[in-house]
């Protein structure tokens, strides 16, 4: 993980304000939220694992499954997923009909991150700092 600087850090949105900006861009909001904090991801690569470049919130207003929610961002940073090939040697049995996790774990869920896409999300974070505060 690689910490960036960002204009848009400490300030405050409502959060369905970011999504409209923030969606034409390509991010989306990951999978990972809770009630009082997410992430808005920008995936640029599945080569090498997936690289993200992430802009964690958190709710200051209200909930985030609720209308009219504010959000402040936080420090934005450069995320790499290093996923295992092929199949898990220790798939789990699921909890639903008994199904089967077939999903491997993550090799390394902080992996290394090549340059090249330091230097990608740094453009993308400018690029969405002057969406955001135009």
């Amino acid at each position: 993980m690689i910490e960036l600087t960002s204009t848009l850090e400490g300030k405050t949105f409502p959060l369905h304000e970011l999504e409209r900006k923030l969606k034409p861009l390509g991010y989306a909001i990951g999978g990972g939220w809770e009630y009082d904090h997410g992430f808005f991801d920008y995936k640029m690569s599945s080569e090498e694992g997936y690289q993200f470049l992430r802009l964690p919130f958190r709710a200051v207003e209200g909930q985030l499954d609720s209308p009219g929610v504010v959000v402040q961002l936080g420090s934005p940073f450069v995320l790499a997923h290093i996923y295992q090939r092929g199949i898990d040697e220790f798939a789990s049995p699921g909890n639903i009909g008994g199904s089967l996790n077939q999903f491997a774990a993550p090799e390394d869920p902080d992996g290394q991150v090549p340059d090249r896409y330091v230097i990608t999300a740094k453009r993308l974070l400018e690029e969405a700092e002057n969406v955001i505060n135009a």
